[in-house]
């Protein structure tokens, strides 16, 4: 809200005397007692009492006739747009922040009220639009920027959820809903440590009420980020400190965060039927799209967990039919064109058009990096952190990198794959030299080690790869196609077309072919250095693939590799879903899962045929 209040007229003396003083019970008394229609000095008052006592929809009546006495003032229409969302008037809002934005374009206030209201209405992507436009005309407009982020978060824009945060360690201690908001961002995005700081540093609220309420929540929110960093004490221990009884009074927010803890830890205890209680509960109070997708994704994992398969996918189409609920109104276009979930997939080099490459010097030896890819929940975060454990060698978590070497070709005119036939010696040392940035932002004391880039989907993105590193090693990660599309569709994913793909089995039993057609044409065309790492063989002779491994890697000594259980539990956050499984080693658990449900593969079999046979599976 913003007060622009004039120097009050004798009539209205004690009614500002009252409004300076904080009493807008009084204010509100006797704003009652005079004549108002033309005062706009005494409007603007009892709007704003109003609005401070919460009692927004007599606030919005006081600010209606306000703007019909002075519509020239942008900051009546904004404080309008304020109250009306609050009043769950949205279109009435919005029409008058847009009026406010229209009077002054450059107050960044507006720009962010307008995202806020956005916000309200799940509308992320004009979300992101004002905030971004409120960022622009204010850089250092805090607010704005965490907002952004949120937009940017659920709409899966990492460059712009990038761009938002940036410098936020260094931004100043945040009000406790924001902390547990940019937190909760900080802990998806792998920065463990510094979301634990900001939870740290946040500004509690002044009441005992409020700031136990609000120290139940922060205890709620450290248990999952210390779970989801395998620090499984320390999660308990948070959990310890929230009353048994807190459940019964606490407010909306409180109990979902608490019970979604309990949750999370008690599935990583393996008290699966505790779980699900708990995920039923959440789902059936649910009031958003985003609430339901949780704790219907949640609760499809416990069931599986217990075998319930039938119950599993019953919750699990819950889940997809809530989260499409979200990409319609982030990204419409990715549900109605499937061809827009694997684009690149759909990108070839053909023999004619790899033979007309212009010559390009390699990159100096050494310099390339280890590439693990293969279709997601195919095991290569467990073959990443295994090469991970040994000295010589260094991940970097999940990064998009190589499309972002992408991205910046296009942005600079040049087509892809088509622009890589040119590319000029100078033009892929700059690219290089762009990706070895990216990555030093990451994990800046790489060293002589060599970096292991563990990126799934990367195996769509070959021509790239070895237009700048052709001597690179690349492994594919192999597994039951059924079981990668099984696990694919059980889990939510953040990106919206990587979400759209797996909300059905056949759309990502298609999705799953185009990859591996694109990626067995590439093979053919460029002939690169690859080791096939088949999971289901790896399980039953660990031992064996293990020196394949090593030899292919020039590694001598495997023995540290073995230790990749002990060293992920050491390293802490994981990103990817599997960052539990890691921890716990080889195990055929996962191993023909997908038999539970051959009833719901029974339509897809057919589509994945033709691979299953090249993959050499059967079913």
């Amino acid at each position: 809200m913003v007060s622009r209040t004039q120097q009050p007229d004798p009539t209205t003396a004690r009614i500002a005397a009252a409004f300076h003083a904080g009493d807008m019970g009084q204010v509100v008394a006797l704003a009652g007692m005079v004549a108002r229609e033309r005062n706009e000095t005494v409007l603007l008052m009892h709007a704003l009492a109003l609005h401070a006592l919460q009692r927004n929809h007599e606030a919005a009546v006081m600010l209606r006739r306000l703007v019909q006495v002075r519509p020239g003032v942008p900051e009546y229409w904004n404080n309008l747009g304020v109250v009306a969302r609050e009043d769950g008037a949205f279109a009435e809002a919005e029409q008058a922040c847009r009026r406010a934005i229209q009077l002054a374009p450059h107050d960044a206030q507006f720009h962010c009220n307008l995202g806020l209201l956005y916000a309200q209405q799940q509308r992320w992507p004009d979300a992101r639009t004002s905030q971004f436009e409120a960022v622009r005309l204010a850089p250092a407009f805090i607010e704005a920027r965490l907002q952004g982020a949120l937009a940017c978060h659920i709409c899966g824009d990492v460059p712009g959820e990038d761009a938002m945060l940036q410098g936020v360690a260094q931004w100043p201690p945040q009000p406790a809903e924001q902390a547990l908001m940019l937190a909760d961002i900080l802990t998806e995005r792998g920065e463990a440590t510094m979301a634990l700081d900001v939870l740290d540093k946040a500004v509690l609220p002044t009441d005992a009420e409020g700031t136990a309420r609000m120290a139940q929540r922060f205890a709620a929110q450290r248990s999952r980020l210390f779970e989801r960093s395998n620090r499984l004490a320390e999660a308990q221990a948070e959990l310890a400190r929230i009353p048994p009884d807190a459940l019964p009074g606490a407010d909306s927010d409180t109990t979902g965060e608490i019970m979604r803890a309990h949750a999370q830890l008690q599935a990583r205890q393996g008290d699966h039927a505790g779980a699900a209680a708990l995920w039923q509960a959440m789902l059936d109070r649910a009031q958003t799209p985003q609430a339901r997708t949780g704790a219907a994704f949640g609760l499809a994992a416990a069931l599986d967990k217990l075998g319930r398969a039938n119950e599993a996918l019953a919750a699990i189409r819950v889940a997809h039919a809530a989260q499409l609920e979200t990409l319609r109104h982030i990204a419409p276009s990715v549900i109605e064109d499937e061809s827009r979930s694997l684009p690149m997939a759909a990108r070839r080099v053909t023999h004619r058009e790899h033979d007309a490459w212009s010559r390009l010097p390699p990159p100096h030896a050494g310099q390339s990096p280890i590439f693990v890819v293969g279709f997601p929940r195919s095991g290569t975060t467990l073959l990443e952190q295994m090469i991970d454990a040994h000295p010589d060698f260094r991940s970097m978590d999940e990064r998009a990198f190589v499309y972002d070497l992408i991205e910046r070709m296009e942005q600079a005119g040049q087509p892809y794959p088509a622009g890589l036939a040119t590319l000029t010696a100078e033009e892929a040392r700059m690219l290089r030299q762009v990706y070895d940035g990216l990555v030093a932002q990451v994990v800046p004391d790489l060293g002589a080690r060599r970096l292991v880039d563990k990126n799934p989907l990367n195996m769509l993105a070959l021509p790239m790869i070895l237009r700048l590193y052709p001597e690179a090693r690349i492994i594919l990660c192999l597994r039951h196609p059924c079981d990668v599309i099984l696990s694919c569709y059980m889990l939510p994913f953040r990106s919206p077309p990587f979400a759209a793909l797996c909300s059905s089995l056949p759309r990502l039993a298609r999705g799953y072919v185009a990859a591996f057609e694109q990626w067995f044409a590439h093979t053919e065309v460029f002939a690169p250095r690859v080791l096939e790492w088949r999971y289901e063989s790896v399980v039953e002779r660990f031992d064996e693939h293990l020196l394949h491994l090593g030899h292919f890697l020039g590694i001598a000594d495997t023995e540290p590799l073995k230790r990749y259980a002990e060293h992920a539990r050491n390293k802490g956050y994981i990103s990817t879903p599997s960052y539990a499984q890691v921890t716990q080693g080889i195990s055929r658990k996962s191993v023909g899962r997908w038999h539970a449900y051959r009833e719901a593969f029974e339509p897809v079999l057919p589509i994945l045929q033709p691979m299953l046979e090249r993959l050499g599976y059967g079913v």
